[in-house]
């Protein structure tokens, strides 16, 4: 079984979904894990307090690309609301794979970056647990 979620994870990594930049956006943010090279920029298109689309940008190794093309999926048709309350097990969830502490942050860079991009949205600040996230950037 753990073929399987590896082989969906790599699905993802080398083709991801939503990929390539959005010609006009509701919110956008970008994220780096500079200990491991990863960078995504997230842009989401939203109507009445729904996520109409999200797209991503960036480079990095397997799990932060797969895991943010992953919750491009994930996230559509959800309200803003519930994505911003998206925990990082949601993203655990979804790749299924048992990961080091390092790679678990390679996995919610997305997320993590998604949440910034809606906050600021907002006019809201990013959650204590995402601002004072060790080793990661946001801007």
């Amino acid at each position: 079984m753990d073929d399987l979620y590896r082989e969906n994870l790599m699905d993802h990594y080398q083709h991801p979904r939503h990929h390539g930049p959005m010609a006009e956006c509701d919110a956008e943010a970008e994220g780096q894990n500079p200990l491991c090279g990863d960078q995504v920029i997230v842009q989401v298109k939203m109507t009445d307090g729904t996520i109409e689309e999200m797209r991503f940008t960036g480079h990095g190794c397997a799990i932060s690309q797969a895991a943010t093309s992953m919750l491009t999926e994930l996230v559509q048709g959800l309200t803003v609301d519930e994505a911003a309350a998206l925990p990082s097990q949601a993203i655990l969830d979804e790749l299924a794979i048992p990961l080091s502490a390092m790679r678990v942050k390679c996995a919610v860079l997305g997320l993590g970056t998604l949440k910034l991009a809606l906050h600021r949205s907002a006019g809201t600040p990013l959650p204590a647990e995402w601002g004072d996230t060790d080793e990661m950037v946001w801007s």
